[in-house]
């Protein structure tokens, strides 16, 4: 057994028995109540809001894709992105895991050259991580001034976020004037995909492809910005969207929270989900808790959100899992179709 092996399964040892102890704790009939609760009409919003979340953000992969001159429809993106962030969910750490995955479906399935499959997908996660850290930042210096952090202690970290948040447009601008710098940063992200099995069996190395990604991005900064910036207002949007659900879910089981409460919140949350659990399985749950009793609100509002948020989870694996099975099934044909 190698030692990623390892590591996975005593992360997802961990996260399972968190899990568990999580939920002795928990009263699920209550929880049980709080979904049998929603109306049609809120059932209805839900779906919408995650709907809206999943087409902004294969919309700005879409964006990237074509602004590189690749016409990709909307619907088997969406299919090749669902496929991966399953497979991202189901490894330590929700945020990369299944890019390879991707990379191989759009070059195998729609014939796009992999310099520039790599290329639109490591635009498409740079642009999601930058914004999540954006937000995160921003986040958590609304925090520092509310009433939970006490004034005296909170001026210097506060300086310190706003020189970051002030960082994160610089780096934008280095993007744009520097496409060399991004060429770098980039290779260093999908570096570790080049060996992958999938890739390999794709017929290419990305070392061979290499020069032709740095010319592509070149061109792309230089003559495609637009595209960028409107990648970048589908983040927010998304974001947007996030929160919205958020709120959403909260009116649904009445709870009534001032912005400093609901910031903290969704601040714990996020930052649990980033921790190197499958799925925040166990940390997201104590997350919940902890805001709820130190806000003294009450804990069958918890348990509540706790299982409409694992529902909604439940069912985008489900779809995730349908993709996946969908793309893998349709790639051993192809495959066997070659040989």
């Amino acid at each position: 057994m190698n030692r990623a092996t390892l590591i996975t399964l005593l992360l997802w040892s961990l996260a399972l028995g968190l899990a568990t102890w999580t939920l002795r704790q928990l009263p699920l009939a209550a929880m049980g109540a709080a979904v049998a609760g929603l109306t049609p009409g809120q059932w209805l919003v839900w779906l919408l809001l995650n709907v809206v979340v999943m087409a902004l953000s294969t919309g700005r992969w879409q964006l990237f894709a074509r602004a590189l001159g690749d016409r990709v429809a909307l619907w088997p993106l969406l299919l090749i992105r669902m496929a991966g962030q399953t497979v991202s969910f189901l490894t330590p750490g929700p945020q990369f895991g299944g890019e390879p995955l991707q990379v191989f479906w759009l070059c195998r399935r729609h014939g796009i050259a992999l310099h520039r499959a790599v290329l639109s997908l490591g635009l498409d996660r740079f642009f999601d991580l930058w914004v999540n850290i954006a937000v995160l930042l921003g986040g958590v210096g609304l925090l520092l001034v509310t009433r939970l952090v006490p004034s005296q202690e909170w001026q210097g970290t506060l300086l310190v976020l706003t020189l970051a948040l002030g960082a994160l447009p610089a780096l934008g601008l280095l993007v744009l004037r520097q496409p060399a710098w991004l060429a770098s940063r980039l290779g260093a992200l999908v570096a570790r995909w080049e060996r992958h099995p999938r890739l390999l069996r794709s017929g290419a190395a990305l070392s061979e492809h290499w020069q032709a990604l740095q010319n592509a991005l070149r061109q792309l900064l230089q003559t495609q910005r637009a595209p960028l910036l409107a990648g970048l207002l589908l983040s927010l949007l998304g974001w947007a969207a996030i929160l919205g659900e958020l709120r959403a879910l909260l009116w649904f089981l009445n709870v009534t929270v001032e912005t400093g409460d609901f910031v903290l919140l969704f601040v714990a949350i996020r930052l649990a989900m980033l921790l190197p659990l499958p799925g925040g399985i166990g940390t997201i749950e104590a997350a919940v808790l902890w805001c709820f009793s130190t806000l003294n609100l009450g804990t069958a509002e918890a348990l509540g959100l706790i299982a409409l948020m694992r529902l909604r989870d439940a069912a985008i694996l489900g779809f995730g899992l349908s993709c996946l099975a969908t793309l893998s099934r349709r790639g051993f044909a192809e495959l066997a179709s070659d040989d």
